[in-house]
């Protein structure tokens, strides 16, 4: 997630030779729940997401949900990219961390355009560890009206290594004892995923989504003693805007690309509280220094053109915090018996435990579609809100004592939220060279979405920052 986010942010800045002449691309965000069977033998049978997605489509940049990547060589057939894709390890809550995680695969993609609705993909991919698999697979585009349907069949190899670890579970802490792992040698292997997915538009920019498909393994995989279902599928329903495809895309949009540079600091208060101006301040001091890009996709959603949507990636730096002690009861968030020993834990679910937490400076990386809402009295003021992913290589303290109590295990990548208010300095002192220069507070903010994600780690919590910036557009 890290790399794919970092890249994403080097070639995004890169987009301001455009500054002036921003053409409207294919963008989109959308929210919705997923449903999908467990392979493995579990006493949960299903497990459920809430997935939060982004989509765009630009001439070298691109994001399709789930994947992300640079378009290498683009033609009228051929289309070469790198890419980092997510993909989703089904397993109960309880077990997910402890035996295997999500995973972010990187590689590349060759697509060929058999017309212009038929088109098949191959993709080269390795998770970071250099576990490797191939796919193939082919995709049809039929449209009626509001309605569009993407069917599509893939087959996938998958390495012996790849096979062993995910499915097999090799080397993976048996849950049931934790003293034991797994010893289970698959071998390489083949699976077939046929599905479709499904798009209608209601009005505007709104529209509905959904996606089902069904996964059948080979035979060696589904003889493995971690394997109980050999057919597997998933459902996903969610709510969406895009574009409105019965209108023309601007030549030159109006909203201007922008530069934002603010600092932050921490409090352990929440959003509502922070909102009716009741926070209070982190004893540890946690602070952090940041720089945003927006990329301006529309400068109208639902026909307010009061709304201007970027496209916004960032850079955060966390600068290091006081030394802070907190003591955790037995049997109580961390200090339980299932942590004990667990990645490092002091605690051992029997004492009380002090955890000193100092941490050293870290990095946050940002991905995030951004809207604002442009009032004209009495002079230019605007409101926006942001939603996105944001992955920190070391989680703050501030985030890690709440994690602690709570007894879930950290994660590094989380939902982004950022709310601001901000004011046109030009425009406020009559001087109209600056117009384009705003002063803003606002809320930086990663989350969980209260257990609902496992690509978050199914945990509830995160961390609260209230800001100032000054951001310019250009």
């Amino acid at each position: 997630m890290k790399k794919l986010v970092a890249a994403a942010i080097i070639f995004v800045f890169s987009l301001s030779a455009q500054a002036y002449e921003v053409e409207e691309k294919d963008w989109g965000i959308a929210a919705g729940f997923r449903i999908a069977k467990i392979p493995y033998p579990t006493e949960e049978q299903q497990v459920s997401d809430f997935i939060p997605l982004m989509f765009y489509d630009g001439d070298t940049f691109f994001i399709r949900g789930l994947t992300g990547g640079a378009k290498l060589y683009n033609r009228e057939k051929w289309q070469f990219s790198l890419i980092g894709q997510y993909r989703y390890f089904d397993i109960p809550a309880e077990y997910q961390n402890l035996i295997r995680g999500n995973a972010l695969d990187i590689g590349g993609e060759a697509k060929y355009r058999i017309n212009k609705n038929l088109q098949t993909n191959v993709q080269i991919m390795s998770d970071t560890d250099g576990r490797f698999f191939s796919t193939l697979d082919t995709r049809y585009h039929w449209e009626s009206g509001s309605w569009e349907l993407f069917p599509y069949a893939r087959l996938r190899f998958k390495s012996a290594d790849f096979n062993d670890y995910y499915f097999g579970l090799d080397g993976a802490t048996n849950p049931a004892n934790p003293s034991e792992t797994f010893e289970n040698k698959i071998g390489s292997g083949f699976d077939l995923t046929v599905g479709s997915e499904i798009r209608y538009h209601v009005i505007s920019n709104l529209y509905l989504l959904g996606r089902a498909q069904l996964t059948t393994l080979d035979s060696k995989t589904r003889d493995s003693s971690t394997i109980e279902n050999g057919t597997y599928g998933e459902i996903y329903l969610g709510v969406a805007f895009f574009n409105d495809k019965t209108r023309a895309k601007a030549r030159a949009l109006k909203a201007k690309p922008y530069v934002r540079v603010a600092h932050g600091w921490a409090t352990p208060s929440n959003i509502g509280d922070i909102l009716t101006l009741n926070s209070v301040d982190d004893e540890q001091n946690n602070q952090l220094t940041s720089i945003f890009y927006g990329h301006p996709v529309a400068d109208s959603l639902f026909g307010i053109d009061a709304l201007d949507i970027y496209m916004t990636v960032g850079y955060v730096y966390h600068h290091a915090s006081d030394p802070y002690d907190q003591t955790i009861e037995p049997g109580t968030g961390i200090n339980t018996a299932e942590f004990a020993g667990l990645g490092g834990n002091t605690c051992d679910g029997v004492n009380p435990c002090t955890i000193t937490y100092d941490l050293q400076p870290t990095n946050e990386y940002v991905l995030g579609i951004k809207a604002y809402y442009n009032i004209n009295w009495p002079v230019h003021w605007r409101l926006g809100f942001a939603e996105g992913i944001s992955y920190i290589e070391t989680v703050s303290n501030i985030e890690q004592r709440e994690m602690d109590r709570k007894g879930y295990r950290s994660s590094n990548a989380m939902n982004y939220l950022d709310f601001t208010a901000d004011i046109s300095i030009g425009d406020t002192f009559n001087v109209p060279s600056i117009n384009d220069l705003y002063f803003g507070i606002g809320v930086h903010h990663r989350s969980s979405i209260f257990e609902t994600s496992s690509a978050f780690g199914r945990i509830k919590g995160g961390s609260n920052y209230n800001s100032l910036y000054l951001q310019y557009h250009f």
